[in-house]
């Protein structure tokens, strides 16, 4: 198979967003484009207008209203899996097999809610055991995996504008980053944004909608992530952030990742 380029990002409606679906597309021409957040049931996605942008084979995971994964893809993809590690019915991962027989996996982690503490923030408690759910998945993988997507957690010091002020705010917390720790050593995961972008490097991939002028404030996080099977890891080639994404016509509060691959 030939180099391959891999989008990720969330997009924050898909149906609302489709003309910097289109944009990105446009501009920097991948071959998959995974989403989260899609907000959207199955029976509504609007395959349409994503086929007529030259992603003919489609797989989704839809839910009304609220979280949502989709891979659109100009090459073939191949046994599709949903994995329920939330244990309830979110729509918050899809999977396929490429056809150099990699897999790969598109997940959108829980955001948490506000408080860091499981007693009395429920929503937190869920991230921590929907990542313990994941960590068991990952410890018995066998197969050359990419994972990617929203992991909704910003784990180095460098990955947020002030690892300080944001140690008690969730995404950032000693719990949570422990927990993804525990999970990218269960399959000795390799972190390609730092392979590429090595801390302490500035690397964010979210802006709040709060600050009025995101770029100014700078006060970014990475939430989103793509890892590799070590196995796979040499096959990477590039991979960087679409930062001018945050300033597109209304934008999501993320921007995509890209992503190359030498074929096998």
């Amino acid at each position: 198979m030939p180099a391959l380029k891999i989008a990720t990002w969330n997009i924050n409606s898909v149906r609302a967003r489709l003309d910097i679906v289109a944009r990105l597309t446009q501009e920097e021409a991948p071959d998959i484009l995974c989403l989260q957040e899609t907000k959207v049931e199955d029976g509504s996605f609007p395959f349409k207008p994503l086929r007529a942008l030259g992603y003919e084979h489609i797989v989704i995971h839809g839910q009304k209203m609220h979280h949502g994964v989709a891979i659109l893809s100009k090459v073939p993809l191949i046994e599709e899996v949903r994995q329920n590690w939330h244990d309830a019915p979110h729509a918050r991962h899809i999977g396929v097999r490429l056809p150099n027989g990699w897999r790969l996996e598109n997940v959108y982690i829980p955001a948490g809610g506000d408080i860091p503490d499981s007693a009395q923030n429920p929503k937190f408690g869920e991230k921590l055991d929907f990542l313990k759910r994941m960590t068991d998945w990952s410890s018995a993988l066998a197969e050359p995996t990419i994972i990617l997507g929203d992991f909704n957690i910003a784990p180095l010091e460098s990955d947020v504008w002030s690892h300080k002020q944001l140690l008690d705010v969730v995404s950032h917390t000693p719990i949570e980053v422990a927990a993804l720790e525990a999970l990218q050593a269960s399959h000795n995961w390799v972190d390609l944004g730092r392979r590429f972008i090595p801390a302490p490097q500035r690397y964010y991939s979210w802006w709040s909608y709060r600050a009025k002028d995101w770029a100014a404030s700078d006060r970014g996080r990475r939430l989103d992530h793509v890892w590799v099977s070590p196995s796979i890891a040499h096959h990477a080639r590039a991979h960087y952030v679409v930062e001018q994404a945050r300033g597109w016509d209304k934008a999501s509060d993320h921007v995509p990742l890209m992503t190359t691959f030498n074929g096998p």
